[in-house]
């Protein structure tokens, strides 16, 4: 095959991938009413492939949207050794965007706090996303937009089911009790490989996350090595699983406080949402969100 016969695959490939990302983060919208007139929705950026494809989806929708709202980007720079700071300064730059880099050490908070060899994710997550959700008030940003998607929201309801006893995963939207914060997952239909071909195509400047990368034996890495070997051995099973999780049948399952089994009606249930913080610039408090 001649380069020319490959470059022209590959940018039928990339198009192809463009509109599936576009139609399903569209729907996605739609379905949960993530965006609405007027929003002003912050992109939070790892660097990673997720947060790409999901700042690229939405200025693509933007364009064309029936509705106007605003995009801006912000990344939390961890101060790990060894970030590069300016790849994403760089890149932003090319796309015209707002953006904000947020300096904060949380690294060495993280590194102090866990004992060598133990998960660094959980108080790494809950470190970050507490000063974004702040920065995010003070912005006046209407709606956080996470780059989570159909796969990683499976991972999480096989989590909570294995090792943490509920039936729970990450909604597509989800708002906090306060009224702060509303967060949003513009992928929640898309799936990870497609997002990871897509990605590579459009050779986004990816950052590693070298804190916490090497840690082979996390239980989520667990979950995943799972589902890619039933999608290789079963092909259809995770979507059937998805569709699951958008079909819940309360009386059907064992919890009280979803269905009284009394009466045979329905509750409100539990209600999920966001536990937002105060600003703490000292980072005085580690439970700044219980997600």
């Amino acid at each position: 095959m001649s380069v020319s016969d490959l470059d022209r695959r590959q940018k039928l490939e990339l198009n192809k991938l463009q509109k599936r990302l576009r139609r399903e983060v569209g729907q996605a919208i739609a379905d949960f009413s993530m965006i609405e007139a007027g929003d002003k929705v912050m992109c939070c950026l790892s660097g990673g492939k997720d947060s790409y494809a999901m700042l690229d989806i939405l200025l693509n929708l933007q364009k064309s949207a029936p509705v106007n709202f605003e995009l801006i980007a912000v990344n939390l720079d961890q101060k790990q050794p060894g970030f590069p700071e300016h790849v994403l300064p760089e890149y932003l730059k090319t796309l015209g965007i707002e953006y904000h880099i947020i300096e904060k050490d949380t690294y060495s908070i993280v590194k102090e706090k866990v004992p060598e060899g133990k998960t660094t994710c959980g108080l790494c997550s809950r470190l970050r996303r507490g000063i974004l959700y702040n920065f995010a008030e003070e912005h006046g940003v209407t709606k956080i937009a996470l780059g989570h998607h159909r796969d990683d929201m499976l991972e999480t309801l096989f989590l909570n089911m294995f090792y943490g006893g509920k039936l729970k995963s990450m909604p597509p939207v989800l708002h906090s009790d306060d009224g702060r914060n509303t967060v949003i997952r513009p992928l929640a239909y898309a799936r990870e490989k497609d997002i990871a071909r897509y990605a590579s195509l459009r050779e986004y400047p990816i950052i590693p996350c070298n804190l916490c990368g090497s840690q082979e034996n996390l239980q989520r890495q667990v979950i995943k090595d799972m589902f890619q070997t039933w999608d290789k051995q079963h092909p259809g099973r995770l979507e059937t699983m998805f569709r699951a999780l958008c079909n819940v049948e309360p009386s059907h399952l064992a919890d009280p406080n979803l269905y009284d089994f009394k009466e045979g009606k329905r509750l409100g249930g539990k209600r999920q949402a966001v536990q937002t913080a105060s600003p703490e610039p000292d980072y005085g408090r580690l439970d700044v969100l219980n997600l």
